[in-house]
């Protein structure tokens, strides 16, 4: 009798912890420093905006929240790192279009699954791709770069940092659209994709808003189309291509803030609040404005919704290109 008493006392004390323990936990949450994951080197436009978004997580968290840099494999590495870290709330990963829309349907064989292996917090920011070529082309619009093609078709060259990235993804998209047929020139890297361009190498490229801006800035080169719906805030003179004889065409990447599967409900709703007042923030702002980014935000459940979406928008449009990684 004696030891069945104690046997369920035991019990009910294991109960009794064990529902009492989630709320205390999300209540003292957190109580040291946090890691954000990103799989970029140092000194990259996501990078410069993880910093500055943990900044402000670290002012409404009254912890560290610090950037731990792990670049390298198209950002399987950082992936595969948070992917094995404890759900406690102290590891999150910056994760983006290619990292989680692309990369699926581009390597045959994934150490992760964006899907299943990590829990959504908040989307953080997007930055529509820009078509653009070198200044002194003799582009001046979407409709002169089609009727170049048309008229030398498989011979117009167009750069991407590699195969497999946002921009050349989004060019073939582009090319099905358009039916025109263009000549892949891949790079290792934007820096020395936007080179050729600037050189006359190659004719056109994709790159992101927040890289291109700069260089337009200084005379090297021009947009001559936007891949989303809405004008650049940036440069409102230049048209979208939706505008220019492409209806509902966009590319734009994006990055959002997860973390391992199996982190608590509370915990997460404790970081997508902070990501939430980060990305009001107008430190924050400005710094998205000038990288020619913009904020994004909202629930966890609607990044799940969001990232499904992309994840069938971005494996279709793989599919189109033929781009496969061993």
């Amino acid at each position: 009798m004696f030891q069945r008493r104690a046997l369920c006392r035991a019990a009910f004390a294991a109960v009794s912890l064990a529902t009492l323990g989630a709320p205390s936990h999300a209540a003292d949450y957190p109580e040291r420093a946090i890691k954000l994951v990103v799989g970029f080197p140092a000194g990259q436009s996501s990078d410069t905006s993880a910093r500055r978004i943990a900044q402000s997580m670290t002012e409404t968290l009254r912890q560290p929240v610090f950037v731990d840099n792990r670049p390298g494999a198209a950002g399987i590495i950082s992936h595969e790192a948070v992917r094995n870290a404890a759900p406690d709330g102290y590891t999150l990963l910056l994760g983006s279009t290619g990292t989680l829309a692309i990369n699926p349907a581009l390597y045959k064989k994934m150490p992760y699954d964006p899907l299943k292996d990590f829990e959504p917090v908040a989307l953080v920011s997007a930055s529509p791709l820009v078509l653009f070529t070198a200044a002194s082309s003799a582009l001046k619009t979407f409709k002169d770069f089609t009727a170049l093609a048309k008229a030398r078709p498989g011979k117009v060259g167009y750069g991407s940092s590699g195969s497999g990235t946002t921009g050349h993804i989004a060019m073939e998209m582009l090319r099905k659209d358009a039916g025109i047929d263009l000549l892949h020139v891949p790079y290792k890297g934007s820096p020395a994709m936007m080179t050729d361009v600037i050189g006359g190498q190659v004719e056109v490229a994709f790159d992101t808003a927040g890289s291109v801006l700069p260089m337009v800035k200084n005379g090297r080169v021009k947009i001559i189309g936007v891949a989303a719906l809405k004008r650049l805030p940036q440069a409102p003179e230049i048209p979208t291509l939706a505008e220019q004889g492409l209806p509902g065409f966009e590319a734009v990447p994006w990055s959002a803030i997860l973390a391992p599967k199996g982190t608590p409900a509370p915990v997460i709703q404790r970081l997508n609040e902070a990501i939430n007042v980060a990305l009001k923030d107008p430190a924050v702002l400005e710094q998205f404005g000038a990288t020619g980014n913009y904020a994004l935000g909202g629930s966890a459940k609607e990044l799940q919704a969001y990232l499904q979406k992309e994840h069938a928008l971005w494996g279709k449009a793989v599919a189109i290109s033929g781009a496969q990684v061993d």
